[in-house]
C-alpha cells in the first residue's frame, strides 16, 4: 500500500508540473504584476527588509522586462544576453545602470528565467515534492537546483488549480529569501521588442557588474 501510495503521489506531482510546463511553454510573451518580498539573512530579516512591486514583461528567447512603480522609476532588463539594473539614484545620489552578463549575474531573479526557455522541471530542479498550499486553493511545489553554481539553495512554487504559477519563493545559500507574488497574469499580449532594449539617460552613471 505504501508503494502504491508512493506512485499515486509521484504520478499526481508529474501531471502537475506537466501542466505548468505546457501552459508556458505555449506562450510566447507573458505580462503580470508583481510584489516582492526580500527579507535579509539574520532573526526577523532585520531593518534591511524590503518590499517592491511593478509590472513583469516577458518575451522568448530569454527577455525580461522588471518595471517598477516601488521604488517608482527602478528598472530591470533583460535583452537574452545583458541585464541592466537601473536606479534613479545611485549610492552617489545620481542614477546609476549597471550592466551584467546574464550568465554571470548572482541575482536571485534568476528562478524565474526558465520560463523565458524550454520550461523542464526535471532538467533544472531535482527533489521536486509537492503538498496542499496552506494559504488557499493550489499545490506548493519545493525544489532544489540541479547545479550548485547558482546562487540559491531552494526554490517554491505556489501552482492555483489552473496550473498558473501565482508564487515563487527563493533561498538563497545565505538564508536570505526573495518572495514573488504574481496576479493579473496575460499570456501572449502584444509586446514590443523596444520593451526589451536598454539606453542610460544623460546624466546616468553606467557601470559594469561588479564595479
Amino acid at each position: 500500500m505504501l508503494a502504491v501510495s508512493a506512485f499515486a503521489g509521484d504520478a499526481n506531482l508529474d501531471g502537475l508540473l506537466k501542466g505548468v510546463e505546457t501552459r508556458y511553454n505555449r506562450a510566447k510573451t507573458l505580462q503580470v504584476l508583481f510584489h516582492e518580498e526580500y527579507t535579509p539573512p539574520g532573526p526577523g530579516g532585520g531593518p534591511a527588509r524590503r518590499s517592491e512591486s511593478g509590472r513583469l514583461m516577458l518575451q522568448k528567447p530569454g527577455r525580461m522586462r522588471w518595471d517598477y512603480s516601488q521604488p517608482k522609476g527602478k528598472l530591470f532588463i533583460s535583452d537574452g544576453k545583458f541585464m541592466w539594473l537601473y536606479t534613479p539614484a545611485g549610492p552617489s545620489g545620481r542614477p546609476r545602470a549597471e550592466k551584467m552578463k546574464l550568465q554571470e549575474s548572482d541575482d536571485m531573479r534568476a528562478p524565474l528565467a526558465f520560463l523565458l526557455g524550454k520550461l523542464n522541471f526535471a532538467k533544472e530542479f531535482r527533489n521536486l515534492q509537492a503538498r496542499p498550499d496552506e494559504a488557499g486553493a493550489g499545490t506548493r511545489i519545493t525544489a532544489e537546483p540541479k547545479t550548485g553554481n547558482l546562487p540559491y539553495s531552494a526554490v517554491e512554487f505556489v501552482v492555483t488549480v489552473e496550473n498558473r504559477i501565482r508564487e515563487v519563493k527563493v533561498t538563497g545559500f545565505d538564508n536570505s529569501i526573495l518572495d514573488f507574488t504574481f496576479d493579473e497574469e496575460s499570456l501572449n499580449p502584444p509586446l514590443s521588442g523596444k520593451l526589451f532594449q536598454f539606453q542610460a539617460p544623460p546624466g546616468a552613471e553606467v557601470v559594469e557588474g561588479g564595479a
